[in-house]
């Protein structure tokens, strides 16, 4: 929790460094610590009458409310006017829910005023709220696609622009952005990740007496509120005259060059994109040099802004956990952190620079929380380490020539883990005609949360300024008289809505003996992964069957989160017998509940494997429940001898079948995306 605690306060300190975004288990209090930010946050002072928070002493030019007169140099008394009629208000804390809509966050035409006096005024929504606070998303890795776009947009830009039913607005959107989430739930687009300042990973302590003191207090604020917060008042208030001090701090802390070729090589020697890791770790760096009183950036700034600010931009694919190697951290603050009345050297080209005599700094720091170095945090980096490529290349051999497919009872025999083939970019596959599933970013639908695209007459969601159209050339004859209109049923438009749908696609994966010979299970692995990376950018959900020995196993229930998909995947073992059977019932079995339970979203199943079924009854009733499902088989069978067993449970499931070896850097998907146009097109005709 310090490193919680100490990442929110130097976004109070300065609110540039970009906000944090707070991973964790669930029931760690995470939204609770969020929510008590904005009462420690300085007042913030507004122009009157301005609902979009326009700064008195720099009034925005563009604002909807404007123009406003710029105050003077005299800060506002707080909570009263000034002699301009400024006032000082409280710093909001704005949340944003999951199932919000795009309206109710970027603002739209206020329906009141446009029914009773006819005019065009705008409403402004969450974003104008936060402009100059706080804006909270709680699961943010759970917020739909539609609303990601919308948020960084705004953060990039830190502007709204709204273009919609008829009103066209910009206005100054400027938020600390706080998200709080759990990963186990998925995680979040590499674009939004990207976004936050700062990362923090949260976790429950485990010492039963700090635990025993959480619980102690969490039963005596629910006995006596208001007694509790009392007990509290004196020790916030210190803390937030603590941050305004250092926010009034802030413009005389001095980053030193030396300071910035630290933070720059240690950004460089970590291969983080684009150079907003620098910045952000600079800014963190001066802010903590302001929370702890200094008026120069010193190496323990650095240390720990490094700490909180890279770990979520070295992912270098999707999968992979945040996290940095605190050894390699260590060994690069050796080599970059110098003294601070050392001489400047000159710009080398060179990676050679001089070496720091004194090595690592003292990872306890000068105190406060939030300090460096503790056993904890380099546990849980080279835990995290350990874990990290999900995605690599394959190193040693994918398992024996040909392991035996004999086992005790038909079970599986001694079962082998073949390391999977690099993961490659896939082609785009999506599924044909216009579906109406849950928004993803794959095929065509029309969905609750897309963009409007135009109107229809009926019932349903409502488009205001069409329906406005449709009665407003009727109003004489309907005997108008006064404010509002007079609409009749025949004038109702709803709103028609251009988006896209996630799909599900259900791997069922031939993990036999027969598999594991000559590496192939590496190219299916690699394959499927590629795909698996694909349904993770294009928020498809993901499931996978596998069957070996004589039964088929549900490995990785439906799901949005791919992550688990591929962690399942890697470690998926080969070896025993071929139940095929099994395996294709057991799909059937997933798909007739995953239609039960989300009868809208579009499944398509992709079977991998040779087609030997040597156990358990023959597939073809098996296939003939599989029938109607839009289907691919991979056939997997190599040697120079074929028995084309894989083609022929094709036929009987109404599937294409493709060769693995045709798959190569075109990728699954792109087969997947032909065979599923073909078959479209066949019943249509």
């Amino acid at each position: 929790m310090d490193d919680l605690k100490l990442a929110l306060l130097i976004n109070a300190v300065s609110p540039g460094v970009g906000g944090v975004l707070v991973r964790g288990e669930k029931g760690t209090a995470k939204s609770t610590i969020v929510r008590a930010l904005a009462r420690l946050l300085p007042e913030v002072e507004v122009a009157p009458g301005c609902r979009f928070s326009c700064d008195p002493r720099l009034p925005d030019p563009n604002c909807p409310d404007g123009p406003h007169e710029p105050a003077g140099p005299v800060p506002a008394p707080r909570s009263t006017p000034d002699v301009l009629g400024a006032f000082a208000r409280p710093a909001r804390l704005v949340e944003l829910p999951v199932g919000a809509s795009e309206d109710r966050l970027t603002g739209s035409l206020d329906i009141e005023r446009a029914l009773t006096a006819g005019v065009k005024a705008f409403e402004p929504g969450l974003l104008a709220a936060a402009h100059r606070g706080v804006l909270y998303v709680d699961e943010v890795n759970l917020l739909h696609d539609h609303l990601v776009d919308l948020l960084l947009d705004a953060a990039a830009m830190g502007r709204s622009y709204v273009e919609r039913e008829g009103v066209s607005v910009r206005h100054a959107a400027r938020f600390l952005l706080v998200g709080t989430m759990n990963p186990e739930e998925g995680e979040l687009r590499p674009q939004l990740l990207d976004r936050f300042g700062l990362t923090v990973e949260v976790a429950a302590t485990r010492e039963p007496g700090e635990r025993a003191e959480v619980v102690r207090r969490r039963l005596r604020f629910e006995e006596d509120p208001d007694g509790f917060a009392a007990e509290w008042v004196e020790a916030e208030a210190e803390l937030a005259e603590r941050i305004a001090s250092a926010r009034a701090r802030l413009p005389r802390v001095e980053l030193t060059d030396a300071g910035l070729r630290q933070i720059t090589a240690i950004c460089a020697a970590f291969e983080v994109d684009g150079l907003r890791a620098d910045l952000v770790t600079a800014r963190a760096a001066i802010a903590l040099a302001a929370w702890h009183g200094r008026d120069v950036v010193a190496a323990e700034d650095v240390r720990v802004a490094v700490r909180l600010a890279l770990p979520h931009r070295r992912r270098r694919d999707p999968f992979d956990p945040p996290g940095l190697d605190q050894r390699k951290l260590d060994s690069v603050l050796e080599e970059h952190l110098t003294s601070e009345d050392s001489e400047p050297e000159p710009p080398d080209d060179g990676p050679d620079g001089p070496e720091d005599p004194g090595g690592p700094e003292d990872p306890g720091g000068p105190g406060g929380p939030g300090a460096p170095g503790s056993g904890d945090d380099a546990g849980q980096d080279s835990v995290q380490e350990a874990d990290h490529p999900v995605i690599a290349p394959a190193t040693g051999e994918g398992g024996a020539e040909r392991p035996s497919e004999r086992g005790v009872d038909g079970q599986a025999g001694p079962a082998e883990e073949a390391a999977a083939d690099p993961a490659y970019r896939p082609r785009l596959f999506t599924v044909p005609g216009l579906g109406s599933g849950a928004p993803g970013r794959r095929s065509k639908a029309r969905t609750a949360y897309g963009r409007v695209s135009g109107a229809r007459p009926g019932a349903g969601s409502l488009h205001l300024t069409a329906t406005l159209r449709a009665a407003a050339p009727y109003q004489l004859a309907r005997g108008r008289s006064g404010a509002g209109l007079v609409v009749a049923r025949e004038d109702l438009r709803r709103t028609v809505r251009d988006g896209r749908e996630g799909n599900l696609v259900l791997f069922v994966v031939d993990a036999s003996g027969s598999m594991a010979a000559r590496q192939r299970m590496r190219a299916v692995k690699g394959a499927v992964l590629s795909l698996l990376l694909d349904a993770y950018q294009r928020r498809d959900k993901v499931g996978l069957v596998t069957f070996r020995g004589s039964t088929a196993e549900l490995v990785l229930p439906p799901t949005s989160s791919v992550e688990a998909g591929a962690r399942r995947l890697e470690r998926l073992p080969t070896g025993g017998r071929t139940p095929i059977t099994a395996g294709l019932l057991r799909a059937a079995e997933v798909l007739r509940v995953e239609r039960l339970r989300d009868p809208a979203r579009r499944p398509l199943l992709v079977v991998v494997t040779d087609g030997r079924a040597t156990h358990g009854p023959d597939p073809a009733a098996a296939a003939a429940l599989l029938a109607e499902q839009a289907s691919v088989v991979i056939d997997c069978e190599s040697g120079p001898v074929r028995l084309g067993l894989a083609e022929r449970l094709g036929t009987r499931l109404g599937a294409d079948v493709v060769r693995l070896e045709e798959l190569a850097a075109d990728s699954l998907t792109g087969v997947v995306r032909v065979v599923q146009n073909a078959r479209n097109a066949r019943k249509v005709a």
